[in-house]
């Protein structure tokens, strides 16, 4: 049987920035991560697979977990840039797209995602949540997530049956390099980036979201608890701050609840385009990234053209109805 290569990636700085000092969000170290890729790993090789192939992270989080692969595995290590940003993540998917990974285990938040498909945009993606905004991310037991890898790794099931594509929003900024944002882009009236995090509610002017989710933290909260979307409906929805409209109070991150007043809110299509002009500060996915000068034009648009998300649950179900763990005696 042909054995697919699974990817690994864990991102030491994911769960650990200043909304611990502003909000109280949990922290994630970096010993708790080793034993997340532990667990996975264990469910992956139970269910067959054998090949992996892992970013070396600053932190040797991943190599040091590999390290109690059994010896029958054959392992790829993908040096790390070194950069010591998110850039890091960027150039370690681009070489784990070289070695054509069926699936892709990241260990993070939002952020961390994104960055990923900022380098590998159509990849097969488990992203596991041990970030700040973790609205991307599931909320999974390691050790199934790992089985449900090892299942289409070892050609349990095939590939179309257990995806998702994701939405994905493409932000084109007038003279400079496109940006994308997962959940959300956000459009500020800060003048510069700062410490990134997206706190301050009174500076948010517009709200693009892929989806609208009330049971989530993030920017996405502020749309779910006004106009629900699920991740499975092919709109967004658009929202414009104002004087007067309707007042949301809203979690925008873990244990800090903020008050917004929405003047406008409508659903967006997929490839229906918004546009805006500067100057303003645009957030992806929780943290302030671009400043856009005066007059220059941004241009975002929606989309399913993005990466595609393993579905762990019905990859067990297809693995449990065709007793892939199972044995007659």
């Amino acid at each position: 049987m042909n054995q697919s290569t699974i990817g690994i990636v864990a991102n030491p700085a994911s769960g650990k920035d200043v909304r611990r000092l502003v909000a109280r969000a949990s922290v994630f170290d970096n010993r708790e991560k080793g034993a997340i890729i532990n667990r996975a790993m264990a469910g992956a090789v139970s269910a067959g697979a054998r090949n992996f192939a892992y970013l070396n992270d600053s932190h040797n989080i991943a190599e040091s977990a590999m390290q109690v692969v059994p010896v029958c595995c054959n392992i790829t290590k993908v040096d790390c840039a070194g950069t010591g940003s998110s850039l890091d993540t960027v150039l370690g998917a681009r070489e784990l797209a070289k070695l054509d990974c069926i699936a892709t285990m990241i260990l993070g938040g939002d952020g961390t995602n994104r960055a990923f498909v900022k380098g590998w945009r159509d990849a097969v993606l488990m992203p596991v949540s041990t970030g700040t905004n973790n609205v991307f991310p599931r909320f999974a037991e390691a050790t199934v997530a790992g089985a449900a890898l090892g299942v289409l790794a070892s050609g349990g099931v095939e590939l179309d049956e257990v995806i998702l594509p994701a939405k994905i929003i493409d932000v084109e900024i007038e003279g400079e390099e496109p940006d994308i944002a997962l959940i959300d882009a956000v459009v500020t009236d800060d003048r510069f980036v700062g410490s990134r995090a997206l706190l301050d509610a009174d500076a948010i002017k517009k709200i693009l979201l892929t989806r609208a989710e009330p049971a989530a933290v993030g920017m996405t909260s502020v749309g779910g608890l006004l106009k629900p979307v699920c991740e499975q409906e092919d709109i967004g929805l658009f929202l414009e701050t104002g004087k007067k409209g309707t007042r949301v109070c809203a979690p925008i991150a873990p244990g800090m609840y903020q008050t917004l007043t929405i003047a406008r809110v409508v659903e967006v299509g997929c490839d229906e385009p918004i546009s805006i002009k500067g100057p303003c500060v645009l957030a992806f996915d929780g943290e302030r990234e671009r400043v856009v000068r005066p007059e220059q034009k941004v241009h975002f648009r929606l989309s399913r053209c993005g990466p595609k998300i393993l579905d762990i649950e019905k990859t067990m179900q297809l693995a449990a109805g065709r007793q892939l763990f199972s044995k007659l005696e």
